[in-house]
């Protein structure tokens, strides 16, 4: 345990860690979390997914708390409600063993009138959905003037759902505060402009090296077969998986739907999320996954971002992704806490390439299973 002391971490924040399994630091928890207890700083960290971002950032935020001040100090935005009621979480888990310090998550899909109660009890850290967010501060039920911290949780994820003008605004009316954090898997243009826009000329900048993006724990493998084969090789491969559980990725909300309804047909417990769902029906599907009723959860890259389920023994690709980096996020869903797990890829025989791609550029390698027994 002595390594999180080495980095500076309160004892009572890491007994909390230890709770979690949480003890050798991660690649970027060792390079930011010096930096952002050293005092006041802007930081650019690119990590992915899956890396410890939320430790690295959270625990020295919790550092700058003062619990016996009743305001919100700190301030983190997410892209999803999903990601933003994770990090809350994970911050509750935290400070289980130290002064209280209360975090609150707001985010859309949910009545305002509710969060605006919960913000009216003591509040020191709001994760927030830059929308709702926006929504809370126009009302006036939100008052951000003591903020001295603000994070951009996966910062390239909000500019890809289109919330660039509202990280805008809110980095505009939190112009002076001491502390910007960026932590984003990449750094497209739209992010450069936010960093050139608001944040230091000085800002730190971190980069987690390829060789530590991908999780060692992972097997990486694949199955060629023509795409009208995919469905019967599928079904072969959770039939060898037995009562395992796992994320099943396509590339659109249609072959989403499509596929889970041809395993249910095949009754296999699945069910599927993607951008159609009304968020109470998301919600209900996830429910069901997390307490174990769906043995499999079949999803597009956007709706699977900011679910993070233990025990996944499984991720297959029964589509490629847009990209390596969305290879990252989707296998990264598995293999968590030092576990093992497999990321299945069904090819065709034109698109082993993609994975020979993959395998230069993000330094992995993949084994071809002949046959799924």
């Amino acid at each position: 345990m002595k390594n999180f002391e080495k980095l500076g971490i309160n004892p009572s924040f890491i007994k909390g860690l230890a709770e979690l399994n949480i003890v050798e630091p991660t690649d970027i928890q060792k390079k930011v979390i010096p930096i952002l207890l050293a005092g006041a700083t802007d930081i650019i960290a690119q990590a992915q997914t899956g890396t410890g971002k939320t430790a690295a950032y959270g625990l020295p935020l919790l550092e700058q708390m003062d619990p016996n001040i009743n305001s919100v100090q700190g301030l983190i935005l997410c892209p999803t409600r999903e990601l933003a009621k994770q990090v809350a979480k994970q911050l509750f888990k935290f400070t289980k063993y130290s002064t209280k310090i209360f975090t609150e998550a707001v985010y859309g899909g949910e009545k305002i009138d509710r969060q605006i109660a919960s913000l009216k009890r003591p509040t020191h850290i709001i994760v927030a959905t830059p929308g709702r967010l926006i929504d809370l501060v126009n009302r006036k039920d939100v008052n951000l003037s003591k903020v001295k911290t603000v994070i951009l949780d996966e910062a390239d994820e909000m500019l890809s759902m289109g919330f660039k003008k509202e990280l805008d605004e809110i980095l505009s009316f939190l112009s002076t505060v001491e502390n910007k954090w960026l932590f984003s898997a990449t750094i497209p243009n739209g992010i450069q402009e936010i960093i050139s826009k608001h944040l230091s000329k000085d800002a730190e900048r971190i980069e987690v090296s390829r060789d530590n993006i991908v999780n060692k724990n992972i097997m990486h493998q694949y199955l060629m077969c023509q795409d009208t084969d995919k469905l019967h090789a599928l079904q072969l491969f959770l039939q060898s998986e037995h009562k395992n559980r796992g994320v099943i990725f396509c590339k659109t909300k249609a072959a989403t739907k499509l596929l889970s309804k041809q395993l249910m047909a095949k009754n296999i417990a699945a069910d599927a999320i993607h951008g159609d769902l009304l968020q109470k029906e998301r919600d209900k599907v996830m429910r069901a996954f997390k307490n174990e009723t769906l043995r499999v959860l079949v999803a597009t890259d956007v709706a699977a971002r900011g679910i993070d389920i233990s025990d996944l023994s499984f991720v297959a690709h029964y589509q490629l992704p847009e990209s390596d980096e969305y290879y990252t996020h989707r296998s990264g869903r598995t293999a968590r806490a030092g576990k093992k797990g497999i990321s299945m890829c069904f090819v065709n025989t034109s698109e082993v390439k993609i994975l020979r791609n993959y395998e230069r550029t993000l330094g992995i390698n993949f084994r071809q299973i002949k046959k799924v027994r």
